[in-house]
């Protein structure tokens, strides 16, 4: 029975298993938040991570990965990440309750109530460094901190990989050119959270926990940041082995393990596997098959969204806003279509110019 659990887990690693599971994963969370945020549901799911995490802590492969020095914290912090997820879902059931009921949320109850920085916040701080301090030294002291040997041309780690809060970037690199993945979508990282504040004026939920009143919001952000983020970032630390190879969670690291990705452009799939000819030597009608789907996908597709499915959004927002926010989301979109389309059509380029270094 520990075998057949071993080699569901390994099948479910599978990188279109995996997205696509993790994706129905946070979709049913949210849809049953009330039965999910239960504290006896969440409770029993910590049992059954344990009970995972014990039963398989003696395949040699599984405990070769979590208990390297650099996965460790890593760990850490995906227990502190499925916490405050939950916390934060518990509290916004309860508050939604409350407001339908006509009650004060529960940090509206002590709003009023004035809390000393000295000696209340100062004190637990103080208390708070101190046993941090000695977790730390008792942390450095049982394990060891992973420092390898200078850095050599001659010999290179494989994998290589990033620093563990880079490697959601560095996973984009498989599936977008470097301009993209390494300048552009970070760069609308930061615009994005820049321009939160002026394209949402909704003030509801400022201050508290709620769903209900801000479901695209709050949705918007779980799917950027657990699935867009944090998810990679499991990905490339735990499922990501030498060559850049995929490896279940209980698969040995194969460095002879060789997953030859074909890589076909979309310009391909149009012009040689569709209308069977070769591709036309003229750049810019070679590549219309992916130049009128990035029109079609920026330019018609906001305005239809804005009279069908976004309706409300736009009409609350006017054009401006709109616009802006849609281009923002349609690129947060893009991200796992591409991927999804990578790992299943080995599409690489919507748009391939590498005469101009414009790929898409």
């Amino acid at each position: 029975m520990i075998d057949s659990i071993k080699d569901l887990a390994d099948w479910l690693s599978e990188p279109t298993r995996y997205s696509i599971g993790t994706a129905l994963l946070l979709l049913l969370v949210v849809r049953f938040r009330k039965w999910a945020s239960h504290p006896v549901v969440f409770a029993i799911t910590c049992v059954l991570i344990v009970a995972f995490f014990l039963v398989s802590w003696d395949d040699p492969n599984f405990n070769r990965i979590v208990t390297k020095p650099d996965n460790i914290p890593i760990i850490m912090m995906i227990g502190s990440l499925l916490f405050f997820t939950w916390l934060f879902l518990r509290r916004a059931v309860l508050n939604d309750e409350r407001i339908k009921r006509g009650e004060p949320t529960l940090e509206g109850q002590y709003a009023k109530q004035k809390v000393h920085v000295w000696p209340d916040l100062v004190y637990i701080e103080l208390i708070c460094m101190v046993l941090f301090t000695v977790f730390l030294i008792a942390w450095s002291i049982e394990i060891e901190a992973p420092i390898e040997e200078p850095a050599s041309q001659a010999r290179t780690p494989n994998p290589s990989k990033a620093p563990w809060y880079f490697l959601g970037l560095q996973e984009l690199l498989v599936y977008f050119d470097p301009w993209i993945a390494g300048v552009l979508l970070p760069s609308f990282i930061i615009v994005g959270l820049c321009a939160i504040p002026y394209l949402d004026k909704n003030p509801k939920g400022n201050g508290y926990y709620t769903y209900e009143e801000r479901p695209f919001a709050i949705n918007f952000f779980l799917v950027g940041f657990l699935l867009l983020w944090c998810s990679l970032i499991i990905m490339g630390t735990f499922l990501r082995g030498p060559n850049w190879s995929f490896f279940g969670p209980f698969e040995y690291w194969d460095p002879h393990k060789l997953e030859p990705m074909v890589n076909v452009n979309l310009s391909e799939y149009f012009w040689i596997y569709l209308l069977d000819q070769p591709r036309p030597e003229n750049i810019w009608l070679r590549e219309a098959p992916g130049l009128a789907s990035l029109f079609a996908y920026f330019v018609i597709l906001p305005p239809i969204l804005g009279k069908t499915l976004f309706r409300k959004i736009a009409t609350e927002m006017g054009p401006e806003r709109y616009n802006v926010m849609m281009h923002l989301f349609l690129w947060f979109v893009l991200v796992p279509i591409k991927m999804v389309m990578r790992w299943t059509l080995n599409l690489k380029y919507i748009v391939g110019i590498p005469e101009y270094f414009f790929n898409v």
